[in-house]
């Protein structure tokens, strides 16, 4: 019998929801990592089990992977910590912004973005990682700033046909990309705005907030950008605005239908200062023609009064049938649909500013 997993990172813990496949009823446990800043976790069903993975940031102790083998009944670490930057770069770990397993052709791989930005490379599911030397050894690496929350890898995309390919997001930098395994990177950015630049088409330097690939179709990407929504069909090679129809090209997820490449979801909110839902009024807006043409998806979301930002990693689908998608505010919101978006319902509140979540169908 299947079931459906949610992990709901904050800044104070863990949280983990599973439901059937229907997806109306949820249960919740948690908090784990209680007064740990949760800002990346991830699920990995590779192998035939499943193992939990979560970036967390204690103030006292300092930031750890943690992994769990069954289901977060138990969590383990590494000792001395699983991710530890090489001596000779001056620098040490800050925070875990992203945890991605690898394709099924990289069964024990899993890659980790951190801040400050820097990848690197599992071979073990997560239990020790080493750096990808030549993108921290970049000559643009000195040239890369530091966004609102921090200069770091927060997106993590390899090809699932072509485990050579990657690519990678930083705020600020922009989006970079590898076709020999880590070996070199080259940006890949043309076509995406930078305004708050002299020259605001550069060939690197935007401040890219997410960027979502189709795992079926690894030449179609989204971006949502510091201002800017946009796709490519090449790989990353151009990108083309989407934003034409959305309330706001401002906002900070980005997510793909696994079932239709043409499908994606945005969460506007007003920019630059106020971060905040249109008029108070919390939507996701969803393309079905590959943002030709938008659509607001409101019901059972709150009418007023919504103030709350939805923040890069805080927006999610999962591979049922039909789509399920979630989001998580920093009000302590979590809204789910097991409907693709049409409706959506409240699974909690009250909880710690959501930062991240994931969810995943299992067996």
């Amino acid at each position: 019998m299947s079931e459906t997993l949610l992990l709901i990172g904050t800044r104070k813990g863990l949280w983990v929801a599973r439901s059937d496949q229907a997806r109306t009823s949820w249960e919740m446990t948690g908090p784990e990592f209680l007064m740990n800043e949760v800002f990346s976790c991830a699920i990995d069903t590779r192998g035939g089990s499943t193992r939990l993975l979560v970036g967390a940031m204690s103030s006292h102790f300092g930031p750890q992977v943690f992994r769990s083998d069954d289901l977060g009944g138990s969590w383990q670490e590494t000792p001395n910590g699983a991710i530890r930057f090489p001596e000779d770069t001056g620098s040490a770990l800050e925070q875990v912004w992203q945890l991605t397993p690898a394709p099924d052709s990289e069964p024990g791989v899993v890659y980790a973005g951190t801040q400050p930005s820097a990848l690197f490379r599992s071979a073990d599911r997560g239990e020790t990682f080493e750096m990808v030397r030549a993108l921290w050894d970049h000559p643009h690496r000195e040239q890369w700033g530091g966004g609102f929350g921090g200069q770091a890898i927060h997106t993590i995309l390899p090809d699932p046909a072509d485990p050579a390919r990657m690519t990678v997001a930083m705020s600020t930098g922009g989006v970079y990309q590898t076709q020999d395994s880590g070996e070199s990177w080259n940006p890949a950015n043309a076509g995406v705005k930078a305004y708050f630049l002299p020259d605001p088409w550069p060939e690197f330097g935007q401040c890219v907030h997410k960027v979502a690939r189709h795992p079926g179709h690894p030449e179609r990407m989204y971006l949502q950008n510091h201002h800017g929504v946009y796709r490519t069909d090449d790989g990353g090679e151009s990108w083309t605005s989407i934003a034409a129809g959305l309330p706001s090209d401002f906002g900070f997820p980005i997510v793909v239908d696994p079932h239709d490449v043409d499908t994606v979801y945005v969460f506007p909110v007003v920019a630059d200062g106020e971060r905040i839902p249109p008029g108070g009024r919390p939507r996701v807006w969803r393309s079905t023609d590959a943002g030709a043409t938008w659509a607001e998806l409101s019901k059972g979301l709150p009418e007023e009064g919504f103030y709350a930002c939805v923040m890069r990693d805080a927006m999610v689908a999962d591979t049922g049938e039909p789509t399920g998608v979630y989001l998580g505010s920093r009000d302590g919101s979590v809204f789910a649909s097991n409907d693709a978006g049409e409706s959506w319902t409240q699974l909690a509140g009250h909880l710690p500013d959501v930062m991240c979540l994931r969810a995943a169908v299992i067996t």
